[in-house]
């Protein structure tokens, strides 16, 4: 009797892995979406003197990389500092160097909301932005989250890291704050 049973159980074996497969995959990858959040941050309402400016210092930090202004990021910069870019990672030479040759020329940086977390004497800042510059002779527009990390050392602050992670959202700038 078993053995009468056994094509019949195969049968309907192979037909639920055929069904069963495909649909937990479906599932799956239905999951997954889901898992992508598509919140970004809020800037908070109020902040500390001292949040307010290392802010104010990310700010001036769009506007000297905008201007190309190398002396002043030089300045800003700590000397084992390090950032992330979309096509690879380098030190504060390599950044200032693709800065002044405009290998990356950031042209406007349009933030949307900044958080600032301190932990002694260290701040991490969040931007929300969408990103203009000039890679490679090309003008694109990105919007990324940017992690700045900023640490005080005698009585001053230095960027320490800087971090473009690319966000899955669509750019918020239109055509006519793209104007320069």
């Amino acid at each position: 009797m078993v053995s009468q049973q056994t094509p019949h159980i195969k049968t309907l074996n192979k037909t639920y892995m055929k069904v069963f497969i495909p649909g937990l995959c479906l599932l799956l990858m239905s999951a997954q979406s889901y898992a992508q959040p598509t919140e970004t941050i809020k800037s908070a309402t109020s902040n500390t003197p001292e949040q307010q400016e290392i802010i104010k210092l990310s700010k001036q930090k769009w506007i000297w990389m905008a201007d190309k202004n190398v002396d002043s990021l030089n300045v800003l910069f700590d000397d084992k500092s390090m950032f992330v870019h979309m096509g690879g990672s380098w030190g504060k030479a390599q950044e200032l160097a693709t800065i002044k040759t405009g290998g990356i020329w950031y042209k406007k940086a349009e933030v949307y909301a900044v958080v600032i977390n301190m932990f002694g004497n260290t701040a991490i800042l969040l931007n929300d932005i969408d990103l203009v510059a000039v890679v490679g002779g090309k003008e694109v527009t990105n919007p990324f989250m940017v992690t700045e990390v900023y640490i005080k050392e005698y009585g001053k602050w230095k960027m320490g890291s800087l971090t473009f992670s690319h966000l899955l959202r669509s750019v918020k700038m239109n055509s006519n704050n793209n104007q320069h």
